[in-house]
């Protein structure tokens, strides 16, 4: 008997006496900590970005291909990684080599790459989280990985919620999905803090209002 065969085994000794009709455990957590109000709830999204390291810029429709242009260019990049779906619109202002989301691109490749700019699926404001789902506006889960600059547009406020469970409701649990929570980053038993170990050192989050 192997550890995995052990541990069900347990399992269903444990349940064996359990009636076929039991009544289900509720669990009637909080939706949400507070009331806010839709700009409350964007301001928060904003600050708890921040606090994890973030770097949070604001512009409407008009000005994001202008901001995103500006990001790059004070980066430093020479080139960047845009998914198949993303907006053209968005990169229309810069010069910047474009390097394509190609399914056989090594890791050693997508390390090349300076920059990446996706959307994202949902924004969630009591844990400054942003979702990717791999939506053709996204990408592969990797192209977020393992370059070290990631450039997200969140769409406000049609894409933030205020909680993970109001996330979790936008969300297909069938897709790939990847939770950021600002830049990679872990430290060690004496909290020397180290970036970019799992992911890019530098998230930049640019939130887009209506016009």
């Amino acid at each position: 008997m192997n550890s995995r065969e052990l541990i069900l085994g347990r399992v269903r000794r444990a349940l064996a006496d359990t009636p076929a009709d039991a009544t289900p455990v509720v669990r009637d957590y909080l939706r949400e900590h507070g009331q806010r109000t839709v700009a409350e709830t964007v301001e928060l999204l904003a600050g708890n970005l921040a606090d994890y390291r973030a770097l949070v810029h604001r512009t409407d429709a008009a000005g994001l291909p202008g901001l995103i242009a500006g990001l790059l260019d004070k980066h430093g990049s020479a080139s960047v990684l845009a998914p198949p779906g993303l907006d053209e619109a968005w990169l229309a202002a810069t010069s910047v080599t474009r390097v394509a989301d190609r399914a056989e691109s090594s890791p050693g490749e997508l390390d090349r790459v300076d920059s990446v700019v996706t959307a994202c699926a949902v924004a969630i404001a009591e844990t400054g989280t942003i979702v990717l789902d791999g939506s053709p506006d996204q990408g592969r889960r990797r192209i977020t990985l393992v370059p070290d600059h990631h450039i997200c547009v969140v769409r406000v406020p049609g894409q933030v919620v205020s909680s993970v469970p109001q996330g979790l409701e936008r969300l297909d649990p069938a897709r790939p999905l990847t939770w950021i929570s600002g830049p990679s980053a872990t430290s060690d038993i004496e909290l020397d803090r180290v970036e970019g170990v799992h992911g890019p050192r530098t998230l930049e989050v640019i939130m887009v209002g209506r016009d």
